[in-house]
């Protein structure tokens, strides 16, 4: 009994799905940065408190969600590599 080595025949497909549904989460993780730090300097310059803590909470999520997504890429990236190996 051998694995199927022909099993991964659609292995660059998915890649460039992957890598594309990545980068569309990154970019608008990025403007999400943005529009939260905004709202907060004007929150906080108005002295809003409750609209710079939500604002302040949406530009910690956006990173998150940037910085998982980012590390999503690299680990998808190694279990292609590592399936391409078996």
């Amino acid at each position: 009994m051998f694995p199927n080595f022909d099993g991964l025949s659609g292995i660059g497909d998915l890649k460039t799905v992957i890598g594309a549904a990545l980068t569309i989460v990154l970019v608008i993780a990025v403007l999400m940065i943005i529009v939260s730090a905004i709202i907060w300097a004007i929150a906080s310059s108005t002295g809003n408190t409750s609209v710079a803590t939500k604002a302040r909470a949406g530009v910690l999520v956006a990173l998150g969600a940037a910085v998982l997504a980012g590390a999503g890429v690299t680990w998808i990236n190694w279990l292609i590599n590592l399936g391409e190996q078996l």
